[in-house]
């Protein structure tokens, strides 16, 4: 008998060992492949403008558990360091004002990828410049940085902090001309940028944004709620803890519009449905908020349907970049739907 309970807990120790090799061993790959990443973004996009990674700080841990040292205990209150990427057209002269384009990747541990190249290449085309924060909680940075996640939270003041780095570091952007977009969680992290820190941008666009967290978490699969309960996160369901999920839900802010806003969505998307994202239109009417909104039929991509490179995703596209150019005068605006795709993928 105490062979075999020798022989179980040997196997038990094994195991546990396995899991915290294939946990480190898959932290390194994923910071092995933001290394190929960047490596196909400056081959992708070298030809029309300077690519450059920056590091930035941020508020503090959200959730700082007590380390094995008291010199590191006391230090918990330091800001939190992460990367962005600044792309700048190579267009651009010294002497001018040129807008600044926001861009926050989507994912709940998502990362700036490839594949945004299209679309990068599409928004310094026309002048625009850009910065992309791997706010915290993005992959490629190791188990520490997964872990400083703080969806709906302080991930936003890392936006913001690149928002501001690069409007006090480069003379050459407009103060004025500041928008912000993005996709999904990052459509998310444009509706709380422009409803919590209007002062700071001209425009906002949010496609099929991630609106209401604690609805979102109705319709998703069973174990995406993993993602939120961990106590280095939320650490509470949202029949728990309901306030913390309208805290970090954009529709619980829908009356502090004041900016230029575009949502869109479709009716088929696979992953952040239409019926949450008119929860926020809805709620955007409510309040009497002028904006504009579209709500697409079912469209081929689902989830990405104006973010693939068919024709009829990019029309689609052309269509938020004439909407974004009202607000920030782009200083070479797209003629036409042919000027993009060949700005996107040089030839058309």
């Amino acid at each position: 008998m105490r062979k075999v309970i020798v022989s179980v807990i040997l196997l038990v120790c094994c195991y546990l060992q396995t899991g915290k090799l294939f946990a480190q061993e898959f932290s390194d790959f994923q910071q092995v492949a933001k290394s190929d990443i960047n490596i196909i973004l400056h081959q992708h996009l070298s030809d029309i403008c300077y690519m450059d990674i920056v590091r930035l700080a941020g508020p503090p841990k959200a959730v700082q558990p007590k380390r094995s040292s008291l010199f590191l205990d006391t230090l918990k209150g330091n800001p939190l360091k992460f990367y962005s990427y600044v792309f700048i057209p190579k267009k651009v002269k010294q002497n001018k004002k040129y807008p600044l384009l926001v861009f926050p990747h989507g994912g709940i541990h998502g990362t700036f990828g490839t594949s945004y190249i299209h679309i990068v290449r599409e928004m310094v085309a026309q002048g625009y410049i850009v910065v992309a924060p791997d706010y915290r909680g993005s992959t490629g940075y190791g188990k520490s940085f997964y872990r400083a996640i703080d969806y709906g939270g302080l991930e936003n003041e890392d936006v913001l902090a690149a928002r501001d780095y690069m409007v006090e570091n480069y003379s050459i952007v407009d103060p004025e001309r500041v928008g912000i977009m993005g996709w999904s969680h990052g459509g998310m992290i444009t509706l709380m940028n422009v409803l919590r820190y209007p002062q700071k941008y001209a425009v906002g666009f949010a496609g099929v944004p991630v609106s209401d967290v604690a609805y979102r978490l109705t319709y998703q699969a069973a174990d995406y709620i993993d993602n939120f309960t961990p106590k280095y996160h939320v650490g509470a369901t949202p029949a728990e803890n309901p306030q913390e999920y309208a805290r970090r839900s954009p529709v619980t802010y829908a009356k502090d519009l004041q900016v230029p806003l575009l949502i869109t969505t479709c009716l088929n998307d696979d992953d952040v449905s239409h019926t949450e994202v008119q929860r926020m239109i809805d709620a955007l009417k409510a309040n009497n908020k002028q904006f504009e909104y579209k709500v697409y039929p079912k469209m081929p991509g689902a989830h990405q349907f104006d973010r693939i490179d068919t024709k009829e995703a990019c029309e689609i596209r052309y269509k938020t970049w004439k909407f974004l150019e009202q607000y920030l005068n782009p200083p070479f605006k797209f003629k036409s739907y042919n000027d993009m795709r060949k700005a996107g993928f040089r030839y058309y």
